[in-house]
């Protein structure tokens, strides 16, 4: 029997922080790419410190001129990135910034694994585990605390680029403790919120006047309570962000991407790859399979894990985990998740229509817990396989 009474803690970071500033320079390449040829190859790696940004990896178009020219693009791609991000720092600005373009054309030894040949289905672009989870206790089918710590971010992240709050920096970061009774989130103990500001004169009492509106706002009524312990910009002033006060890379923060530790990862990043690699891919599947679980009543809690080889299309395993939450057996619900998708990378991209210039937005406040998108964005968020997983079992 799992703890039903605990106080567990995630956190979240904004699109300003600097690792989050690469996660999204590396979608943006694989946007561009994608948007050019819906077959693209990308694994684009992404390095920013004071006044530089460094960019390597591979990339594969059909057509070798094209690619070439493409090139030339990487440039304008990141400073858009950078400025819409809100970076006009003396060193780290939009406009001034160095660049550093690394990137070349895709390896033909990765290549002959992951491409499909007539006597060959398409095989994944890499070995490894993938896990996705799903919860009743939110809307969202997510857990609480990462799901209120990024919604905080965004919302401030909001009013700084409306104009209504001037004084804050893009760089942020949000952490809240949440206690459970019964199985369920019904409060915070301690909320912590660190926040890059622009006037050098704020004090840490300042700052809190400032963003302990939109927190109360975003929380649930009642979370907040007199008991509930604060640290808004506990170590003072917060002026110098971004790459500039510490370096980023591209695919550190897993964690704060998917379930904020309250499930387990399998380790591969996300950002800047394409959907042939099954660490991005096969993790949406995963996502996907496990919230319709949820959504089907199937269980109030699931894990899914699923597992691939290099070159080899079908996953090696699926394994289905309802923590003692479940209406069904999980075997049974493993052998209904085979019947319902086709697990291939191919048959992944299809299903949910991964193919799409949808990266982006990905990059910042979480991969999961989003609503679906009329054009294909976040489509591992649709509850449309319930019904058929249902009736599967």
């Amino acid at each position: 029997m799992s703890r039903q009474s605990y106080i567990f803690t995630s956190e979240s970071v904004s699109e300003g922080h600097p690792d989050k500033v690469c996660d999204r320079i590396s979608d943006a390449i694989l946007d561009a790419f994608i948007a050019e040829e819906p077959e693209a190859r990308v694994a684009c790696e992404t390095f920013a410190t004071t006044n530089r940004v460094v960019i390597g990896g591979e990339v594969g178009l059909s057509d070798k001129a094209k690619l070439k020219s493409y090139m030339g693009k990487i440039d304008e791609i990141t400073r858009d990135c950078i400025r819409d991000i809100g970076y006009e720092q003396d060193k780290f600005h939009w406009n001034s910034v160095e660049i550093t373009n690394l990137l070349h054309e895709q390896s033909a030894h990765i290549a002959q694994g992951v491409d499909a040949r007539a006597d060959k289905d398409e095989g994944a672009g890499d070995q490894g585990i993938m896990f996705g989870y799903a919860t009743n206790e939110t809307p969202a089918l997510m857990p609480a605390p990462i799901q209120y710590a990024h919604a905080i971010l965004r919302k401030l992240a909001d009013a700084r680029k409306s104009g209504a709050e001037p004084t804050l920096g893009p760089d942020a970061k949000s952490q809240l403790s949440v206690r459970y009774r019964d199985g369920q989130p019904v409060g915070v103990t301690s909320i912590v919120l660190s926040t890059q500001h622009l006037d050098e004169a704020m004090t840490s009492a300042d700052v809190r006047a400032v963003v302990e509106p939109y927190i109360r706002k975003t929380l649930p009524e009642g979370w907040i309570t007199p008991d509930t312990v604060w640290h808004v910009n506990p170590t003072g002033k917060f002026v110098i962000g971004g790459p500039d006060g510490d370096a980023g890379l591209t695919g550190r923060k897993i964690i704060v991407d998917t379930y904020g530790g309250a499930a387990p990862h399998g380790g591969g990043a996300f950002s800047g790859k394409d959907p042939t690699k099954v660490d991005r891919s096969a993790a949406y599947a995963a996502r996907y399979l496990a919230k319709n679980v949820v959504a089907a009543g199937l269980a109030d809690r699931c894990t899914i894990q699923l597992s691939y080889a290099i070159g080899v299309a079908r996953p090696l395993s699926i394994y289905a985990d309802t923590h003692g939450t479940g209406n069904a057996d999980p075997a049974e619900i493993e052998r209904a998740i085979d019947r319902v998708m086709d697990l291939t990378p191919r048959g992944i991209r299809t299903h949910l229509q991964l193919n799409k210039p949808i990266y982006s937005r990905t990059a910042a406040y979480g991969h999961f817990g989003r609503a679906p998108e009329a054009d294909g964005g976040f489509s591992w968020e649709r509850t449309d396989l319930a019904e058929k997983l249902k009736s599967e079992i």
